[in-house]
């Protein structure tokens, strides 16, 4: 998959340095996969959910963090659109969440 966005999984990293090995290790193996169903996310990684549409909300470092990315299967390419804690992702629309 094409991962949109590592440099804010970088720059989060800076600021978050606790989640940055379980941030890059996401990178990785979502770099790596050719999901073309919600079937395939789950079995790359299995306490993703899909929260509507394309929106799928992966849990960082033991549930610490959340990731939101939206994932296009026809274009094979994943937008990160937010990374926090998880009593930020508490506070937003996961829905219209643009945080980058």
């Amino acid at each position: 998959m094409i991962v949109i966005a590592h440099r804010a999984i970088r720059e989060y990293s800076i600021k978050q340095p606790q989640a940055a090995l379980a941030l890059e290790d996401w990178y990785r193996k979502t770099e790596k996969a050719d999901w073309k169903t919600i079937a395939d996310v789950r079995a790359t990684f299995g306490y993703a959910d899909n929260v509507g549409g394309e929106r799928f909300v992966f849990n960082i470092r033991g549930n610490h963090y959340r990731l939101v990315a939206a994932i296009h299967f026809r274009k094979r390419t994943v937008y990160v659109k937010f990374i926090g804690t998880h009593r930020e992702y508490e506070s937003i629309d996961v829905s219209t969440i643009e945080q980058f």
